[in-house]
């Protein structure tokens, strides 16, 4: 059954800057948030910007049903996100949600949650997830270096957390996959779910697939209208052509032609 959408304006709680160039902004809904589950996204409008044409898609990194609030952990790379890092309490933000599939829940307590730079955003909501049906999760979080590492301690509260930065300023040097966890012939988990660049979830997905383990990656297409209208997400799978806005953004790794 399709979930129903919902486009309502959301009031601005606070904007909290985390690195030079991350915010989280946290949202209250006007009535009663309806249900949202891990890996679903939302578009969102941005205002008075004539060069921004198009919503942009942002991860949900957080939902609290009982106290009505969302929490959007945003990068700021171009115009529109920008202007989402400059709001302040008490501004409106406009969204179209919940949007997209989401990760489903694992048969086993083995699990890895894997993120690299933004794709760490929607593995906080997983983890808590996660912890309510009495899973205690693991995290592999990569970065640039340490400065580029988002608010590490809410990621402890639910889990070990290990820690790869490319230049070796914090845990091991590297990539994710260079991490002591990975280097092993038999891994200690039996899923992995990831969200992060393209090419760090390939190689997940490769070497779930050599240890016959599953793997769920949330892919970070560039999504227009986030409903399956404009087709600019399109992504290639073993059964034919799918949008990611509305076939995912979660995926089973064994599905993509990668």
């Amino acid at each position: 059954m399709c979930q129903k959408k919902y486009i309502d304006d959301f009031t601005v709680l606070q904007t909290r800057r985390v690195t030079h160039d991350y915010v989280i902004i946290d949202l209250q809904h006007p009535s009663q948030l309806p249900d949202i589950r891990p890996g679903q996204f939302v578009q969102v409008k941005v205002e008075d910007r004539p060069n921004v044409f198009l919503r942009r898609p942002i991860s949900v990194h957080d939902a609290d049903k009982n106290q009505g609030i969302l929490r959007l952990l945003v990068q700021e790379v171009g115009e529109g996100t920008r202007w989402m890092g400059q709001l302040e309490p008490g501004q409106k933000l406009n969204l179209v949600y919940p949007l997209g599939n989401s990760f489903p829940m694992p048969k086993t307590d083995r699990v890895l949650l894997v993120g690299g730079g933004c794709g760490i955003a929607p593995l906080l909501f997983l983890g808590k997830e996660l912890r309510k049906h009495g899973i205690k999760p693991r995290f592999l979080m990569g970065a640039r270096s340490a400065a580029h590492l988002i608010d590490m301690s809410e990621y402890r509260e639910l889990g070990d957390v290990y820690v790869t930065t490319e230049d070796g300023s914090e845990g091991t040097k590297g990539f994710v996959i260079h991490h002591p966890v990975m280097k092993t012939d038999k891994p200690d988990f039996d899923v992995i779910y990831t969200c992060g660049p393209e090419p760090m979830m390939k190689v997940l997905a490769k070497y779930a697939a050599n240890h016959h383990l599953d793997c769920h990656v949330s892919l970070e297409n560039s999504m227009a209208c986030g409903i399956g209208a404009c087709l600019c997400c399109v992504t290639a799978t073993q059964q034919g052509n799918k949008c990611t806005c509305i076939d995912g953004p979660v995926f089973d790794s064994k599905d993509l032609k990668w």
